[in-house]
């Protein structure tokens, strides 16, 4: 397929065919990127040092020193070099940076009775109470870590057992009652996890915080979703590196958070790389969604999803999401919108600009509103004000582009700016949309 200049309208049975009304101009792109990075500041912290000393008992020794640092005003905890077991959630305070010195490797255990008593957490969309995530914050200002020391989770060794053999269907059972709890409103107060379930604990998730700085760290074998803030706001994610875990083991989903960076990151993972992410469904409508993400620079790799993604619990509404120079070696899908009938809520005035798809296994671009896990409701998301420019695709197996909108919410506005795609098995596809292009 030849270079293009495409601008797409997509309407029910209707496409709007080259130059729209108000197209978006590539020249605009760093001046509303440099408007939402004046908005984010890294947390900044006194001078001043404790040190984990470490004994017998590592999570309590980490979790003493990162209380007398807060206590004391704030500053630097630093790991000393050593590989530790963490027997229980790390927990963040205000005002704390915990500093992992080179050579850190921290291994959380894996007896969940350790991330115990449960805490607020958003678990797959849904708020509730549930295992601690291995390193957590709640309510807490002006947070980090950093350094270039490692968290494993140990997905490998315990925690896969929950999403198949011997009890695979325990996790699926409390999935069920979760979303039953959200869909009818239960009291967040009710929905009781932890203990007797099996839904696996994130690996960090800062819930309702703000001022948040991770740095430089490596990330890898989570339990379920690695990186996740939530109801957060002014988060800049950078210098990661963020290695498999087994299954759902998203790399970095920001989930109904404000003013977010995301730079020079090398993320593979089996599930997303990067998903945006704004709550699932009813329990999500009232709530506030996601705004102004800025994903630069970054490595996404995945061994059976998309390279970058919003969705699929976008409920809340995702907008204003700004994708630059990134390359995805090697991904199922690269750059997917994906919801279904259940969501409701927005994406809007997303821009990914600048990305090399080297090959994927169906589409470089993918929108849906049939995705799975749909219980037969009619709140279709609105999709638009979508704008793809310079993405280079090497070999798409299937589709080039991949559209599929529903009769009662047709996709909006989407542009397509020089999208090179070299090689596409089954060329590009729409469903429900009478899709034309200029050649």
């Amino acid at each position: 397929m030849a270079k293009r200049l495409i601008y797409i309208g997509l309407l029910l049975g209707l496409v709007t065919i080259g130059q729209p009304q108000n197209p978006p101009s590539s020249d605009t792109f760093d001046r509303q990127v440099a408007a939402v990075l004046a908005l984010i500041k890294a947390p900044t912290f006194p001078k001043k040092e404790f040190r984990v000393k470490a004994g017998d008992d590592f999570q309590r020794d980490v979790n003493h020193a990162i209380e007398a640092c807060h206590k004391a005003g704030g500053g630097r905890v630093v790991v000393p070099k050593g590989e530790y077991v963490c027997n229980g959630p790390v927990r963040m305070l205000s005002s704390v940076n915990l500093h992992l010195s080179d050579g850190v490797v921290i291994r959380f255990g894996t007896n969940p009775a350790d991330y115990l008593p449960v805490v607020q957490v958003r678990w797959e969309g849904t708020v509730c109470y549930n295992f601690s995530p291995l390193i957590y914050a709640n309510g807490q200002k002006n947070i980090a870590i950093t350094g270039n020391g490692t968290f494993d989770g140990q997905a490998d060794q315990f925690w896969f057992a929950w999403k198949k053999q011997p009890n695979g269907d325990d996790q699926e059972k409390a999935k069920t009652i979760l979303r039953k709890m959200g869909e009818t409103g239960v009291p967040e107060s009710e929905r009781i996890f932890g203990e007797g379930y099996k839904l696996r604990p994130t690996l960090l998730e800062f819930y309702d915080c703000e001022g948040i700085l991770l740095d430089g760290f490596t990330a890898r074998q989570s339990p379920f979703w690695t990186i996740h803030p939530v109801f957060s706001k002014n988060i800049t994610i950078r210098n990661l590196t963020i290695g498999h875990g087994i299954t759902n083991d998203d790399g970095i989903d920001p989930d109904s958070c404000e003013d977010v960076l995301i730079e020079n990151g090398n993320i593979s993972t089996d599930d997303d790389p990067i998903s945006i992410k704004a709550g699932r469904d009813q329990d999500a409508w009232k709530r506030r969604g996601t705004r102004n993400v800025v994903v630069r620079n970054c490595t996404l790799r995945s061994r059976i999803a998309n390279g970058f993604c919003v969705g699929s619990e976008l409920s809340g509404g995702v907008e204003n999401v700004w994708v630059d120079h990134c390359t995805m070696p090697n991904v199922t899908q690269g750059i997917t919108l994906k919801a279904n009938l259940d969501r409701g809520g927005f994406v809007r005035n997303v821009w990914v600009r600048n990305v090399t798809i080297d090959s994927c296994r169906q589409a470089a671009i993918r929108m849906q509103m049939d995705y799975h896990s749909y219980r037969g409701g009619n709140f279709p998301p609105d999709f638009d004000q979508i704008t793809f420019e310079n993405v280079h695709v090497r070999s798409a197996r299937d589709y080039g582009w991949w559209l599929v909108g529903v009769p009662s919410k047709p996709i909006g506005l989407v542009t397509m700016r020089n999208v090179v795609i070299d090689q596409s098995g089954k060329g590009n596809k729409s469903e429900l949309t009478n899709l034309q292009t200029d050649q």
